[in-house]
């Protein structure tokens, strides 16, 4: 006998449900990609995974004794790389990795304790001369007990400049290096190095002349200006610049985006080759600096925009000249700085300065 119709159609049935079952599930285990999920959190992870190994590769790097510039290729978190565009804005804090690569720890000796002076200058790997030619001028004031001299340096990939900054640190240890890529762009990163810096190692030092190593400093006036001066006063001494307008052309060197900085006037600021604020000031510049909107104006930045959002008075002082002058006896002994000084010059004008000192009265 055979199967009854509507038998035969219910076992039909039930063979296709079960057939229908089993393909759902074998496509649920074998393509879980077809079950809907929130994607920021995935996107998230994997940038916390990228930021991650590249710390990882960062710190590695330090415990193996390798100098962390062998590693600026990869990109350690916080170093701003090439193609940023900061122009759209970026608070500093984004773009900036706390910590040095390495120094000796005798520049500040007791965090500072008996420096009248400590002179923080900034540097490209490159220029050694420069760095030499400073030592054995003005740079001879760093003998004494009471003042201190220390050049800020970047990374660089360049292993030739690597190995001869081992050499130029192991020789006069006054190198200090921070954890950002060495270019004009990050000039005011080299800034917010040198005043973490002096906030965690040289604190309780007087006061800090920031300046670069195209500068011809006269320590002896300058330490004559600092007698006359108290560091419990909250002031940056420099040559004053005031009313300037961001540039807002994109092809110039200086050009400022909206973005980075809406006012049409910037703040009184103190000009970037040399200028001097108490040591105590450094961490209050520091933490400030981090939460304001990135640029490389340094000085703008620092002195004008973050120090005025700190109530930090900028005073005009006149010996702070900033520039090139006459390079006269006598023009040399009167100011404090002089700016765009090759390395070769830096002899003639402390050989100047000497002969002044007997013939300018």
């Amino acid at each position: 006998m055979g199967i009854p119709c509507a038998t035969n159609c219910k076992l039909q049935c039930a063979l296709f449900i079960i057939g229908l079952l089993s393909l759902v599930y074998v496509l649920y285990n074998a393509s879980p990609q077809l079950i809907v999920a929130p994607q920021a959190p995935q996107a998230h992870v994997m940038l916390n995974i990228s930021n991650t190994m590249a710390v990882t590769t960062h710190n590695a790097s330090l415990l193996t004794g390798k100098n962390a510039t062998t590693v600026s290729e990869a990109a350690p978190a916080g170093v701003q790389q090439p193609h940023q565009d900061l122009t759209r804005g970026v608070p500093a804090e984004f773009i900036y990795e706390a910590g040095h690569v390495g120094f000796n720890s005798d520049i500040c000796p007791d965090l500072g304790k008996n420096l009248q002076l400590l002179i923080a200058i900034t540097s490209a790997p490159s220029h050694q001369s420069s760095r030499m030619a400073i030592r054995q001028t003005w740079g001879h004031y760093g003998s004494r007990r009471d003042v201190a001299i220390t050049f800020m340096l970047g990374t660089t990939s360049n292993q030739t400049l690597i190995d001869q900054i081992k050499e130029e640190e192991f020789l006069y240890g006054d190198i200090i290096t921070g954890k950002f890529i060495d270019t004009y762009d990050n000039l005011t990163l080299k800034t917010i190095s040198m005043l973490e810096w002096v906030d965690n190692y040289c604190p309780k030092a007087s006061f800090v002349l920031k300046t670069d190593d195209d500068m011809f400093i006269n320590v002896s006036r300058l330490l004559a200006f600092i007698g006359k001066h108290k560091p419990e006063q909250r002031n940056i001494y420099g040559r004053l610049a005031k009313k300037w307008k961001p540039i807002r052309n994109k092809k110039s060197k200086y050009y400022i985006s909206p973005q980075q900085y809406k006012p049409a006037v910037f703040p009184d600021f103190t000009t970037g080759p040399a200028y001097l604020l108490p040591a105590r000031l450094a961490k209050e510049l520091y933490t400030a600096a981090l939460n304001h909107t990135y640029f490389k104006l340094e000085d703008v930045f620092v002195t004008g925009i973050v120090a005025n959002s700190l109530k930090i008075k900028r005073v005009h002082a006149p010996e702070f000249l900033n520039k090139r002058v006459s390079l006269t006896p006598c023009a040399v002994q009167r100011g404090i700085s002089i700016h765009m000084v090759k390395g070769a010059e830096q002899y003639d004008l402390w050989k100047k300065l000497l002969d002044g000192l007997a013939k300018c009265k």
